[in-house]
């Protein structure tokens, strides 16, 4: 495993840099600065993908930027690595929080003229010293709830501001040893087996005890919320998990890579079920549908110490028939905002 990806990491800082630094008018010239003119994005309900860089400006960040005056990111996570899944790509993973004062309207959501959290994560492929693709999660659900709307049932975790690692080491920004590394890839991947072998992509808990730690820290998205422990994420997740899918079917993931203590993967999408009723509030539903997921790793020894998921519900939700942002925007419109 290679440990030195240094320009990959300097350009995407830059980037990161120059993006917080400009205007929303000024912010098409920073993308083409540091991005391909072949572009390729992948993001999340409403979004989608989109492809070059005034799309991508256009329907996303622009807006984005004149709802969220000031925003600043702030990373609890920065690493890179070399795809798994086919051997030579460099990706780099940054994850945390956009925050700014969220002042003007965004996806129909009410500003509250007060400090919001965009909790992010994002995977961009690097060639040629260039970003050539971008996956970025982001958890639109819990800005809802920061505004005050609550358009699902209680989460079956707690919601709270998602902390960093409990370590603070986070931000790999010097080389990594790659044997540690290694490790940290090789004990993802046998998490990963134990789940895609069990049942319904169930694990229990002694299973999950081969590579978790007794007092995992678990944080999911809005509509989840985080849990402590192996038995209180049975509880607090899997349990309500099982109970409301079906004939989960694991799809694969487009980017699988370590670096240190720390892992990250996404799909496009990972998984596949039937809803059987409850989860998330819905009830059944007559045909399978997707779930795209992010999961970022911590590992401490030789086994995982924190995890930290990133959830399309509101793409997950849309496929049952329930557009959140559009039903919101009707009752926003029927209270006159």
């Amino acid at each position: 495993m290679r440990n030195d990806y240094g320009r990959s990491k300097e350009h995407v800082r830059a980037f990161y840099a120059a993006s917080e630094a400009a205007s929303p008018a000024s912010l098409e010239k920073v993308f083409r600065d540091y991005v391909a003119d072949d572009y390729h994005w992948r993001g999340m309900h409403p979004f989608y993908e989109l492809d070059g860089i005034p799309s991508v400006v256009d329907t996303f960040w622009r807006p984005l930027l004149k709802a969220f005056k000031r925003l600043q990111r702030r990373p609890d996570i920065f690493m890179a690595g070399t795809n798994e899944i086919d051997g030579e790509s460099e990706w780099v993973c940054s994850m945390g929080h956009l925050m700014g004062l969220f002042d003007e309207a965004w996806l129909g959501i009410p500003p509250t003229g007060k400090m919001a959290f965009l909790r992010y994560c994002d995977f961009h492929r690097i060639s040629d010293g260039r970003i050539v693709e971008t996956a970025l999660f982001c958890d639109i659900l819990s800005v809802m709830q920061q505004a005050g709307l609550n358009p699902l049932p209680e989460s079956t975790g707690v919601e709270i501001l998602t902390p960093g690692p409990r370590t603070h080491d986070g931000l790999l920004y010097a080389p990594q040893d790659p044997a540690e590394s290694k490790k940290t890839l090789e004990l993802v991947n046998a998490m990963k087996d134990d789940l895609v072998n069990a049942e319904g992509f169930q694990s229990p808990d002694e299973e999950l005890a081969r590579t978790w730690h007794d007092d995992m820290l678990w944080f999911g998205p809005a509509g989840i919320g985080a849990t402590y422990t192996i038995s209180r994420y049975q509880d607090q997740h899997q349990g309500p998990f099982r109970a409301g899918l079906a004939d989960v079917d694991f799809k694969g993931h487009v980017c699988r890579f370590a670096e240190g203590d720390y892992a990250g993967w996404f799909g496009w999408p990972n998984l596949e079920m039937s809803p059987t009723g409850g989860f998330l509030g819905m009830p059944a539903h007559d045909s399978k549908v997707e779930m795209r997921v992010v999961d970022i790793y911590r590992r401490e020894g030789d086994k995982l110490a924190e995890n930290w998921i990133f959830i399309d519900h509101l793409y997950f939700l849309k496929q049952q028939g329930l557009d959140v942002l559009e039903r919101n925007r009707a009752l926003q419109k029927h209270r006159g905002r």
